[in-house]
């Protein structure tokens, strides 16, 4: 099992291999983690990847795409083997369905829906997105320069808008954080996509005595084109921060200035 050691470090990191009755086993590495546990964006990749590859299984010659990738996170696996339980909830002709189950040692980590269809090839009628530069600027903030480079800083590309970055200047500011990322090695694909809204660091860091541990309760992303190449767009702010929780919502847009990704999360939050 596994990729060549040649592969990048996205498409090398998400491998599952069938092992029968629709499972898989897959290896969480030690570069796409957030301190010593596996990033959250390619836990979800892993299972969206299981749940087509079961409904591609069931219906062969069927090509689906992730629509609609839907995790509720229970534990936080530490890098090392997974497993990965798939069951099919429903096979249509516009929309199909499946649930994923990933274990650690026996013990359930998270639990997914995956809704599958096919993404469209037509423009958008309407669509209102952030607005970002095509390609990060000369004096975008790189993350090997500051304190959030740790893990998955050595896996893609990340450069963030230097303003939204309150908190690496030990400064307050509203609960937005803006960047860019592409990953190593190749292109964006729609996998890539649905990483990238939950690549930023949380945006109630810039809210100071919020900096912390902020692990992810559910989080839910649809998927809405295939990314072109280049750099993705991100843009990811904060709608209340209350107590012990707040919500994340990231919005994904590709080179081409389309909506590839939102993603809504609800999560943790450091104590003030």
């Amino acid at each position: 099992m596994g990729s060549p050691p040649t592969a990048p470090p996205f498409s090398g990191a998400i491998d599952v291999e069938p092992v029968g009755a629709g499972r898989f086993r897959a290896e969480l590495g030690t570069r796409w983690t957030v301190g010593p546990k596996a990033h959250g964006g390619l836990l979800m990749v892993l299972m969206a990847k299981a749940a087509l590859a079961r409904l591609a299984d069931e219906a062969p010659g069927a090509a689906p795409d992730p629509l609609v990738v839907a995790a509720d996170f229970l534990r936080a696996p530490d890098p090392g083997p997974v497993d990965l339980e798939t069951d099919v909830v429903k096979l249509g002709r516009t929309v199909s369905v499946a649930a994923v189950r990933m274990a650690q040692d026996g013990r359930t980590m998270l639990t997914a829906s995956v809704t599958a269809g096919r993404l469209p090839d037509a423009e958008p009628d309407w669509a209102e997105l952030p607005d970002l530069p095509a390609e990060p600027p000369p004096d975008a903030l790189a993350p090997n320069n500051d304190r959030a480079s740790k893990g998955i800083a050595s896996s893609c590309e990340l450069r963030y808008v230097r303003s939204t970055m309150a908190f690496i200047r030990g400064e307050a500011g509203p609960p937005i954080v803006q960047g860019w990322v592409r990953p190593l090695g190749e292109e964006p694909d729609v996998l890539f996509a649905l990483l990238a809204g939950d690549i930023l660091p949380p945006p109630l860091f810039n809210l100071l005595g919020r900096f912390g541990w902020s692990p992810t309760v559910q989080l839910t992303a649809l998927l809405r084109a295939r990314p072109a190449p280049g750099w993705l767009r991100l843009d990811s702010r904060s709608a209340t921060v209350g107590g012990e929780r707040f919500d994340n919502d990231v919005t994904v847009v590709d080179s081409a200035g389309r909506l590839v990704c939102q993603a809504r999360q609800f999560a943790l939050a450091p104590r003030g």
